[in-house]
């Protein structure tokens, strides 16, 4: 029985869905916030974070102390170690441990009793923050930002067209696969619909839309309003409105090996900015740019620049810290605002690198996440080179053997057998130092990302950062993909392998990764069955089913007929906006969306009340100002329209503009709280992953409170950068609501 996709419904359910997520998440989540204790109210103001190891954050925050019967709160501040869990755009703030209290203005009688009522009250209470002024605080954190030593940064094969075309890309030779039940036979190793007459010999191509033929899988590809009409019933689903005319249809270009394709409309269309320091091509996807002084043509790729004097190349890398000071420049509101992200040092690449430590979480309840792998016949492993890691080569299922133990991720989990058929069970802990050693030029290498955090009896608190999705922080901007090739496996099945190129992959600083076709709407039929299913097809299961362009649900980029100058990879924020509105889409977010809240996982999450462990939830008063700061050395401040004042005499008083120098200056913070990342951690991994699990309460976790901190001149620099980023957050946070 032939199965047919209704886009259109795929594409309502996906997008209302999207949209009520997306509605909840963005709701503001405001400070200061407030815990109820047996002595009074305890006000805390917004962290300020100083460290983020995988889900365990260091940070301080200022807090005010209203007691029973006492006519004026007591001000103070206190360091502390917690977890953090997120969801989308909400991080929860959990399992508060204080490690530090300091009451500047408290009688030294009621020290004590203060300290021991907080410390009681916030140990069963939870906060929320949104992610927006999370990650923006912890541009003033003590982080240590290391690039990726081993990633390809090698120029595929560049391609320019100034006709209006198409990238027919083959993993590698073309491989055909008899379609069921049918005269025809499809090639695996593409996303595109191709399918040969077994008898004619003769190849089709269908958009669902355009039909071409040919008589090589290479080409050249001529457009036909006469498909074969078997063939048109296998293909196009009921949306599907076959062109009436070959006007408008484009040109196809085809390629077996890594290629990228820039497509202009015409002649490319060059327009100054910056008072003619820099031209760009306006009438392309592709961000393209000449730097008029040098006369160095530039084009971004993958999230990666590539340089040459002249389209035949040879195009060099250049890495987003290299790039000409002009490029710093761009305007944000101009055409190609967008791009400014991959232009080290920028407000929109430094707060790429920010988003990218916060880890997506989750708690999985053991006996409901449930794991089944399909071999292609027996299982067959290859070592990963220099590591005790090997991998399954022919599965779908990222599954590794370490130390004769078998362990696989599926959608941001790690699960465990001892046998690689399973049972499968859900791993409480992984041999971290052992993944951790597995090289870029792995194809399980995305598995390094993903962290078994914590656990009880009944769930498993997992995360993963970026990188899971192929998402990778390098010299300060984002890039998409390792640049390695992997190759695919061939047996019975087909599993391709992610890449890096050939996918038009794009990043703004509003939407995260998109992926597009560099010209018309759903070109990609990622929705063919072919009557039979995939045609021995298996999509390589990383990253939640998420292989390059999407062989598992179609992908729904731009908009309109004709889309040179319009993806939403390129832009400024108000167009893109304005385009995603229009079209009602959600874009293909590769790195931003939540695996975990993902429809098809959603069942192993555990109830928030059994994931926060029944803590108490701090509650937010709309009267209060979160306006009150603590410096490093626990001095609280409060900002009055741009003036630091301190707290003395029970009022607030006009700080001292310049720190008191007879005073220390700095103050050695106690090991429970470490400023830098461990000196163990690999070279080849990114800061944002922790260099081994934590155990259940790590050991800068403890209840060993130092009140002896000495008290430092008031800092005024670390406060001030403190002010910015909660500014900046609460910005972030208005536009995401504002995009939404």
């Amino acid at each position: 029985m032939k199965v047919k996709l209704s886009r259109s419904l795929f594409g309502l359910i996906y997008g209302v869905f999207s949209l009520w997520l997306m509605s909840f998440s963005a709701m503001a989540l405001e400070w200061p916030q407030e815990v109820e204790t047996k002595l009074g109210t305890l006000v805390v103001y917004q962290p300020q974070p100083e460290s983020l190891e995988g889900n365990v954050l260091q940070s301080r925050a200022a807090m005010s102390f209203e007691v029973k019967d006492q006519a004026e709160p007591v001000f103070g501040a206190f360091w502390f170690s917690a977890r953090i869990d997120t969801n989308d755009d909400v991080t929860t703030v959990r399992n508060i441990q204080v490690t530090e209290v300091r009451w500047p203005s408290s009688t030294e009688e009621d020290q004590q009793t203060f300290t021991d009522t907080v410390s009681e009250a916030l140990a069963s209470t939870s906060f929320e923050i949104s992610m927006a002024r999370l990650s923006a605080s912890l541009e003033t954190a003590d982080q240590v930002k290391r690039s990726l030593d081993n990633i390809k940064n090698d120029a595929p094969e560049i391609i320019f067209s100034s006709r209006l075309s198409v990238l027919l890309s083959y993993d590698g030779e073309p491989q055909f696969r008899d379609i069921d039940n049918s005269d025809y036979e499809r090639i695996l190793n593409t996303p595109f619909a191709v399918a040969r007459d077994k008898k004619s010999k003769k190849l089709y191509l269908s958009s669902g839309t355009y039909w071409y033929v040919a008589d090589d899988p290479m080409g050249p590809w001529q457009v036909t309003l006469y498909p074969p009409e078997d063939l048109v019933s296998m293909v196009n689903t009921e949306d599907d409105e076959p062109a009436k005319s070959t006007a408008n249809a484009p040109h196809i270009i085809t390629s077996d090996e890594p290629t990228e394709l820039v497509s202009t409309d015409g002649a490319p269309k060059w327009l100054s900015l910056i008072d003619g320091k820099l031209l760009y091509v306006s009438n392309t996807e592709t961000p393209w740019i000449r730097e008029t002084s040098s006369g160095d043509m530039y084009v971004l790729l993958s999230g990666r620049w590539f340089k040459s004097k002249k389209q035949a190349g040879p195009w060099a890398f250049v890495r987003g810290d290299k790039l000409p000071e002009s490029f710093n420049d761009i305007p944000p509101e101009s055409d190609i605002g967008g791009l400014r992200v991959s232009v080290a040092g920028t407000d929109e690449a430094n707060q790429a690198m920010l988003d990218a430590q916060i880890p997506q979480t989750a708690a999985i309840k053991r006996d409901e996440a449930k794991l089944e792998v399909e071999y292609d016949g027996e299982p067959k492993f290859e070592a990963v080179t220099g590591t005790a890691v090997s991998y399954a080569v022919n599965t779908s299922t990222q599954v590794l053997l370490i130390n004769k133990v078998y362990y696989a991720v599926d959608n941001g989990v790690w699960f465990t057998s001892a046998s690689a058929k399973g049972p499968w069970i859900v791993a409480d802990e992984i041999p971290n130092e052992e993944i951790a050693q597995i090289p870029a030029s792995s194809p399980v290498y995305n598995t390094t990302y993903v962290q078994v955090y914590d656990s009880t009896p009944e769930v498993v608190y997992v995360g993963y950062t970026p990188g899971y999705m192929w998402s990778y922080p390098y010299y300060g901007v984002p890039i998409y993909g390792t640049g390695w090739y992997y190759p695919p496996y061939w047996g019975r099945y087909y599993y391709p392998r992610p890449p890096t190129w050939g996918l038009h992959v794009g990043y703004n600083p509003w939407t995260g990764w998109n992926v597009g076709v560099t010209w018309s709407n759903g070109f990609f039929r990622a929705g063919v069955v072919w009557g039979g299913g995939y045609g021995y097809h298996r999509p390589y299961r990383c990253c939640g089913g998420y292989y390059g362009g999407g062989y598992r649900r179609p992908v729904v980029i731009n908009t309109g007929d004709i889309n040179i100058g319009n993806s939403i990879n390129v832009g400024n924020r108000t167009k893109i906006s304005n385009r995603m509105n229009k079209a009602n889409i959600n874009g293909n977010r590769v790195g931003r969306d939540n695996l975990y809240q993902r429809p098809a996982t959603r069942d192993r999450l555990a109830s928030p009340a059994i994931a926060n462990q029944n803590l108490k939830k701090a509650t937010h008063n709309k009267n209060r100002t979160n306006d009150v700061f603590a410096d490093k050395h626990g001095n609280v401040a409060r900002d009055n329209q741009g003036k630091w004042e301190n707290r003395s005499d029970g009022k607030w008083n006009t700080a001292p503009s310049t720190r008191d120098l007879s005073k220390p200056s700095s103050v050695s913070k106690p090991s429970t709280l470490p400023s830098s990342r461990p000196s163990t951690q690999p070279t080849s991994r990114p800061s944002t992953m922790p260099s081994s699990r934590p155990t259940t309460r790590p050991s800068n976790m403890n209840n060993s409170i130092n009140r002896s901190r000495p008290t430092g001149g008031f800092d005024h620099q670390s406060l001030n950068r403190s002010r910015q980023a909660r500014q900046s957050g609460m910005a972030r946070e208005g536009h995401a609501r504002g995009r939404r």
